[in-house]
């Protein structure tokens, strides 16, 4: 028996346990500096979130998040849509819902662009948007699986396009978000 083999036994661990705790506290360290990571993240998130999305282009209404789940390298974020602005009142409500549609749209994008650029760990992202409704309780108008390499550059014109391109489901009526029906949800894949 040699003398470092001896000095291990002596003291009651073996060359090969020292390297293994060794590797799993590396590997420990990865993971909180991983999970320290992921809440940084998520705190950047919400501040972006709260400051460069308080206002809309169309609304002045702040969004409002309802849930932010991170649950590996995938996120499920499900927020209220900006109700039509308040000067639109005076016009007619067509065009104010149409405003407030293409915000949603708007948001919808912005809100994907800022989760990919928050958490870089986060390859893919299940968006749900709704919309108030004072009849039936909030309607889901806008969702999607989208994922990091799935993007629509800004040169397309269309936001509606840009918007498809990027994985988000919507039905769109005269340039007015209708409420997606939950069996074209289910069926959808």
């Amino acid at each position: 028996m040699s003398a470092s083999n001896f000095v291990s036994h002596r003291f009651g661990a073996s060359h090969d346990v020292l390297q293994g705790k060794a590797t799993s506290a590396a590997e420990a360290e990865r993971t909180t500096l991983s999970l320290t990571m992921q809440l940084y993240g998520i705190g950047y998130f919400l501040r972006t979130l709260g400051i460069q999305l308080r206002f809309g282009h169309l609304s002045r209404a702040p969004l409002k998040l309802l849930r932010l789940e991170l649950r590996g390298d995938a996120v499920e974020c499900d927020w209220i849509a900006r109700p039509a602005d308040p000067w639109d009142a005076n016009l007619p409500h067509p065009v104010g819902n149409r405003h407030a549609s293409a915000q949603a749209l708007e948001d919808a994008i912005a809100v994907r662009d800022l989760i990919f650029g928050a958490l870089p760990g986060v390859n893919s992202a299940v968006l749900r948007v709704y919309r108030r409704s004072a009849n039936t309780g909030p309607d889901l108008i806008i969702e999607g699986a989208v994922a990091r390499n799935q993007s629509a550059a800004r040169s397309i014109r269309s936001l509606a396009m840009r918007a498809k391109l990027c994985g988000l489901r919507f039905w769109l009526e005269d340039g007015i978000l209708e409420a997606l029906r939950t069996e074209e949800c289910a069926m959808s894949f």
